[in-house]
Formats: C-alpha cells, sequence, structure tokens
C-alpha cells in the first residue's frame, strides 16, 4: 500500500510546463499592427531606454514586444512580425520584433549578427 507522499509525488511529475511564448499559439512568427510605440527603463541594475511597441497580433491578442537595434521606423499602424524571445530585464516583455520584414526597416550598417537584423552580406571586391 502505497503512502500519501508517494501517490502526491506521481501527480507533482505530471504538470505541465508553463509556455514561454503563449500568445503566438505554437507558431514561429505571427503577424501583427503596432498600436504604440513608446520608450521604458530595464530593471534594476541596468540603465537605458529600451524601445517597445505594443501590438495587436493577428489572433485579435495584445502584446509587449521589443525593438532591436539602434534606429527603427516603427510607427502607430505599422505592420510587423513577432517572434519569440524574451528581454530579461524588462518584466512581461516575451516578444521581438523581426526586421526587415513588412514596415519594419533592416539594418544596413551591421557587420555580425546580420541575421537578426535583416541585413545581407556585403560583398568585397578584389
Amino acid at each position: 500500500m502505497p503512502t500519501i507522499n508517494q501517490i502526491l509525488k506521481k501527480i507533482r511529475k505530471l504538470k505541465k510546463h508553463k509556455k514561454k511564448s503563449p500568445d503566438l499559439k505554437k507558431c514561429p512568427f505571427k503577424k501583427g499592427i503596432c498600436l504604440k510605440v513608446f520608450i521604458k527603463k530595464p530593471k534594476k541594475p541596468n540603465s537605458a531606454l529600451r524601445k517597445l511597441a505594443r501590438i495587436k497580433l493577428s489572433t485579435k491578442k495584445e502584446i509587449t514586444a521589443y525593438i532591436p537595434g539602434e534606429t527603427h521606423n516603427l510607427q502607430e499602424y505599422s505592420v510587423v512580425l513577432v517572434r519569440g524571445g524574451r528581454v530579461p530585464d524588462m518584466p512581461g516583455v516575451k516578444y521581438h520584433t523581426v526586421r526587415g520584414v513588412y514596415d519594419f526597416e533592416r539594418l544596413y550598417t551591421r557587420k555580425n549578427r546580420r541575421s537578426k537584423y535583416g541585413t545581407k552580406k556585403i560583398k568585397e571586391k578584389k
């Protein structure tokens, strides 16, 4: 006959994991429209001005997404593509916007990590 703790142990093991980006509904990307573009300060040990956007997804959900890179051309009613990926020093921000898709301009000055900023490789002339 199992003890109460042994029975409870089985129940504890069956707990499902919490989803990291639930509003994407198991999709890698979702299309959305910017409702508001704003600036916010990060959590305690860090200090900067992080660029964020309030986005209404095609699934009618509203989320807050981070705008990567140094400059951006986003404004109200810009169409963007959203991917998962949290920003550790911004509470509640679980999504990133994708550069170089729809109305969100690519970053032309990037030399490394270009895939995240939608930049093509510059071919050197010989």
